[in-house]
């Protein structure tokens, strides 16, 4: 049996017992100290296309698959929301809140409503449907492996370009992730306007200054989305 068609049994179930359309909500960057958190909602049609057929948790493929599956995803989902939430946002809320509102704007700006949402791994209050948080949900249903590609696809995205913006740090290699090397720089260099002054290893630099690049780098308070139409 092909892995999607595995990832599809939980969804089927709901969708035979009338309670479909399906949407899958994911994250990606929950646990990075630099950049922004992503969180993209998906909601797929019910044929299982063969294109599709690669879907897994977006963690456990390579990057070309990751980017090969993306646009598919796109063209195939029923709709599909990425809501992109910034480093200054994260230190106001919190990351747990982040991760919620996040989830929440992503299933809202969803142009085709979901009959039932799928989460990853834990409940997310204030949906206006029926939802399940599911354990490991991105290897468990396609609608969840699928917005975690989006999601992560999108992130990845960022953190290259930023590195441009701002060299030094390692951003396109590590994508904001505590590895020694981010750490390294980070105490080297300080932190940047994208860094999360909430994480430690962040405050712990003891740093005050914020380090920018350009004059013109596009406003990081601003809350990015992008949104698919429905099909």
């Amino acid at each position: 049996m092909r892995k999607a068609a595995g990832l599809r049994t939980l969804e089927a179930a709901l969708i035979r017992s009338g309670l479909g359309p399906v949407a899958g909500v994911d994250e990606a960057g929950r646990g990075c100290c630099a950049g922004p958190l992503v969180v993209a909602a998906c909601l797929l049609a019910p044929k299982a296309y063969d294109s599709l057929a690669g879907l897994n948790d977006s963690k456990k493929l390579t990057e070309p698959v990751r980017e090969q599956l993306f646009p598919i995803i796109k063209r195939r989902a029923l709709a599909w929301k990425v809501v992109v939430i910034p480093a200054w946002e994260i230190d106001s809320i919190g990351i747990h809140v982040a991760n919620i509102e996040g989830m929440r704007r992503a299933i809202a700006g969803l142009e085709a409503e979901p009959g039932y949402v799928l989460t990853d791994g834990f409940r997310v209050p204030g949906i206006p449907v029926p939802s399940l948080p599911v354990i490991g949900g991105d290897a468990t249903a396609a609608c969840i492996a699928a917005a975690s590609i989006l999601a992560k696809v999108t992130r990845d995205r960022m953190m290259v370009d930023l590195d441009k913006r701002m060299p030094g740090y390692g951003f396109a290699a590590h994508k904001g992730y505590n590895t020694a090397e981010h750490i390294a720089a980070l105490e080297r260099l300080g932190p940047t306007s994208e860094h999360r002054r909430s994480w430690r290893n962040v405050r712990d630099t003891g740093a005050i200054d914020v380090v920018t690049d350009e004059p013109d780098l596009p406003d990081s308070r601003r809350v990015a989305t992008d949104t698919a139409h429905a099909r």
